[in-house]
């Protein structure tokens, strides 16, 4: 295998989008050879749906796309990465604030350290930024090199 295997797909900021960067991500770990029924495929859906989400919801209009990235380091690290060009990074509300949503960074934070991973926040050479998040790979998962991605 080599060290890294890669995909990618960008998605118009659109609600109905999420739906389809799930698919997408769900596909590309499958075609890895991660079960979909393993707990990481679960909460890799659960984290992207949360940050796709985000995207769409928190730009405002001002990012027309974002993107999805999927990476394997070395069968030992999965990181998932959502870009958009809005300029705002993600922020935490105070534990006293009462409302309907925003606890989106909350929940993907909380996926992440309970896989064992970690969220990180970067910027992109356009102004906006890249969310990501790194997993540890399960072991026994045979990652392995797909077609076409």
């Amino acid at each position: 295998m080599a060290d890294q295997l890669e995909a990618s797909v960008t998605l118009p900021s659109d609600p109905v989008s999420v739906a389809a960067a799930r698919r997408y991500v769900a596909e590309v770990l499958g075609d890895w050879g991660l079960p979909a029924d393993a707990d990481t495929a679960d909460t890799v859906r659960l984290i992207v749906s949360e940050l796709a989400t985000n995207s769409v919801q928190h730009t405002f209009g001002q990012s027309p796309t974002f993107t999805v990235d999927v990476r394997l380091e070395r069968e030992e690290w999965l990181r998932i990465g959502v870009t958009d060009s809005h300029p705002r990074w993600p922020r935490r509300l105070p534990a006293a604030v009462q409302q309907d949503n925003g606890r989106g960074m909350v929940i993907i934070r909380w996926l992440a350290a309970e896989a064992g991973g970690r969220l990180s926040v970067s910027p992109t050479e356009d102004g906006g930024k890249t969310v990501w998040i790194a997993l540890p790979w399960p072991a026994g998962a045979p990652a392995r090199a797909a077609r076409g991605c």
